[in-house]
């Protein structure tokens, strides 16, 4: 929720961009210029007056939010309460998945065996959580930073690990566009964290193509999970024979 401080900040922002001074301003609300100043020096001040503020510059108060909102940091990680509160509920924790991949709510519900009134009180669900920002007509606004990733040991990786995993891996991976490497070594430590760098930008483009083919028809394209992992181990059953 924006804060009036987030406010005056982004207003401070659309004076710039108007390139209106504070004499400006101060002559159109009817105020001394070094109140003004004092104003927005402070930070804080009445919602009444954030709104003359906003017919000054033309702008509605729903667009001076919505600008509020597009300008937080994007969550890199959830807290652990969030993770659990989103695999509390299987179906929540499918909507989820589904925002993640951008989907509109028509999506959802043509795709699962989801009512539009379900899927309406899961966006609230998730809206509360903190994963997106729920707008009107159902659309949505995902909170989440491009390079987001689940807790390693959280609610979420965890439900993945008990009930996905194995599922994932039991494909033959031989499809058109599928595949799977399992490459071992030993390289140096330092260069270690390189290859995770890497592995981190091929996930970004993976999902800047899911983006962009959505303007695709939905016959030009097929859903695929890319999962990619790298980490210090030895299979338990070579470890044991280890001397």
């Amino acid at each position: 929720m924006s804060t009036t401080a987030d406010l005056v900040t982004t207003l401070k922002k659309e004076l710039k961009a108007a390139q209106m001074t504070y004499a400006d301003l101060a002559r159109a609300l009817g105020m001394a210029e070094s109140s003004v100043k004092r104003m927005l020096a402070r930070g804080d001040m009445p919602l009444s007056r954030v709104d003359a503020i906003c017919r000054v510059l033309k702008l509605d108060f729903a667009e001076l939010a919505r600008r509020v909102a597009d300008a937080q940091p994007l969550l890199r990680e959830l807290t652990a309460e969030q993770e659990k509160a989103v695999v509390a509920d299987k179906k929540l924790l499918l909507c989820a998945i589904c925002v993640l991949s951008q989907w509109t709510l028509e999506q959802i519900s043509s795709s699962y065996r989801l009512s539009e009134a379900e899927c309406v009180m899961y966006l609230v669900q998730l809206d509360r959580i903190g994963i997106i920002e729920l707008r009107p007509l159902n659309r949505y606004r995902l909170k989440l930073a491009k390079t987001f990733r689940w807790r390693p040991h959280g609610a979420v990786m965890n439900y993945f690990r008990e009930n996905a995993l194995l599922d994932y891996f039991s494909g033959g991976f031989d499809g058109t566009g599928e595949g799977v490497l399992l490459v071992h070594g030993s390289v140096s430590r330092a260069l270690a964290p390189s290859f995770l760098e890497r592995m981190q930008r091929v996930a970004q483009d993976f999902a800047q193509q899911h983006q962009a083919d959505q303007r695709l028809a939905e016959k030009d394209r097929e859903g695929y999970t890319l999962l990619l992992a790298m980490r210090s181990w030895e299979f338990e059953a070579f470890a044991a024979l280890r001397r």
